[in-house]
């Protein structure tokens, strides 16, 4: 099952009054846990399944026929950090997945209830699903995502310890799968985008090591726009499993469908745009473009972002 999508706040920040209830915006990676049938399985966004990398979290199988809607994170100096999850997200080995969750255990915060012990609650609005949510038994490393009725102060704290911002659900709306629904509004403190790589450049020093990617989304019609070149965060473990991913990818051509400025497109090594990254910025220019990118790891759980205007 596809998760339901909150839409960006707009100028005007999130919305208020009593018909709203606030939640705060994890920085971690989303899945459906379904118990409906003989065995417990982890969904991603992308609707791949993702429960042999989280053992830690087998527990949610105690709670029968039932589907649930929360975000998988994992600690950083007590702030909920992607770089840490991305360690965990692609492990697929039961033995190196049983060594992670022993050393770094992940925590499945839920904050939807989809459907409890048999009965089916996506139609019932967001209010009753989150009673059926609170009235159940969480096993070990599973919590609940606290709710809060006032929005400008939780987007007050959320900024004070360094957390990723807010969402806001309107407490009479159903649960629709899949919809990017205005139901659900969230604002970030910090700018997140899953972006195509359609390039990359070696570091100049001669080294042969990955140096910049140059990356891209796609529009309504199913154009590749340019987002810009980031080379910041591609070091260690990432620089080197990001290089081994985009090499086989490599194309004659560009791969984009506007024009590349000429400082980037210099010295670039195209690729075919299969490959998702997960990037931070911090805002974008008039043409779309992102300001200070960060690398933070590679997504194989999700789709990417389609392109915005500024």
């Amino acid at each position: 099952m596809l998760p339901m999508l909150a839409t960006p706040a707009t100028s005007g920040g999130l919305p208020r009054g009593p018909g709203w209830a606030f939640e705060v915006k994890w920085d971690g990676v989303r899945a459906i846990a379904d118990t409906t049938g003989p065995v417990l399985r982890l969904w991603s966004r992308a609707e791949r399944e993702v429960t042999a990398a989280y053992p830690e979290l087998a527990g949610l199988a105690e709670l029968p026929d039932t589907v649930l809607d929360g975000e998988v994170v994992a600690m950083d100096a007590g702030i909920p950090s992607f770089p840490a999850i991305a360690e965990r997200m692609h492990v697929r080995d039961p033995r190196r997945a049983a060594e992670l969750a022993r050393v770094r255990p992940v925590t499945y915060l839920v904050f939807d209830a989809l459907r409890v012990a048999g009965v089916d609650l996506a139609t019932r609005p967001y209010d009753e699903r989150r009673a059926a949510l609170e009235a159940l038994v969480l096993p070990e490393h599973v919590a609940l995502s606290p709710v809060y009725t006032d929005g400008d102060e939780l987007w007050s704290v959320t900024a004070a310890h360094g957390l990723e911002g807010v969402v806001a659900k309107r407490r009479a709306s159903p649960y629709r799968p899949g919809a990017r629904s205005p139901d659900w509004v969230k604002a970030a403190h910090r700018h997140h985008v899953a972006a195509l790589v359609g390039g990359w450049r070696d570091e100049t020093s001669g080294s042969g090591r990955l140096g910049a990617l140059l990356l891209g989304a796609r529009d309504a019609t199913g154009a590749l726009r340019y987002l810009g070149r980031a080379g910041s965060g591609l070091t260690g473990t990432l620089a080197r499993r990001l290089h081994d991913e985009v090499v086989p990818l490599a194309a004659a051509t560009s791969p984009f469908d506007d024009e590349v400025p000429r400082v980037d497109a210099r010295g670039t090594h195209w690729c075919a745009p299969t490959l998702v990254v997960q990037v931070r910025y911090l805002t974008r220019t008039p043409q779309g473009r992102l300001r200070q990118p960060v690398v933070l790891g590679v997504r194989d759980d999700t789709v990417p972002d389609p392109w915005e205007a500024a």
